[in-house]
């Protein structure tokens, strides 16, 4: 269940990756993962990755010529790291993402398909993706509390809003 911790583990494995190369090129193996149409996919291929960051429980890269590219991987969703030119896995196989030195695949384990790339243009086009929810990790007492009770919800209700809290899901609320 990507969230949090994970989403920013998926970011720094990537930063070790893809940060600085040029990307060749987006196959999509499911139309469906891909949420957005403009940007079209192919105005990708080319370009350099200077940004990887997280945003909620999304994966953002950032792409020379202020084009943006947002992964959220839902529940099954995952990100496997193959060798050039790999084709994305069967039934679950959604996206391929090529690198001169290698395939970063989007894959989803569910009969449910909710994992969902977004591709943006525009600077700081992203946001429009954040809800809002402030940095847990990143905050003093005093704040998380005052956020925690800005709301009549319960515990659990409260740590998964993401206009509250930001990356925090189901997995790590209670």
């Amino acid at each position: 269940m990507p969230e949090l911790p994970d989403v920013t583990v998926y970011v720094e494995a990537l930063e070790k990756r893809i940060a600085g190369e040029r990307m060749a090129g987006i196959r999509l193996a499911s139309p469906f993962v891909l949420r957005t149409l403009t940007p079209p996919p192919g105005s990708f291929a080319g370009r350099r990755v200077d940004t990887l960051r997280r945003v909620g429980k999304r994966i953002v890269w950032g792409f020379e010529g202020d084009l943006w590219l947002s992964i959220h991987l839902m529940i099954a969703g995952r990100l496997h790291w193959r060798k050039p030119g790999a084709k994305p896995s069967g039934k679950g196989g959604l996206a391929a993402f090529d690198f001169e030195q290698g395939t970063l695949t989007l894959d989803e384990v569910s009969k449910k398909k909710r994992a969902s790339l977004h591709l943006l243009a525009g600077p700081e086009a992203w946001r429009e993706l954040d809800p809002g929810g402030i940095e847990p990790l990143e905050v003093g007492l005093e704040e998380f509390g005052a956020t925690l009770t800005k709301r009549n919800h319960t515990l659990k209700r409260a740590l998964t809003d993401p206009t509250l809290f930001s990356g925090i899901g189901n997995a790590y609320s209670g």
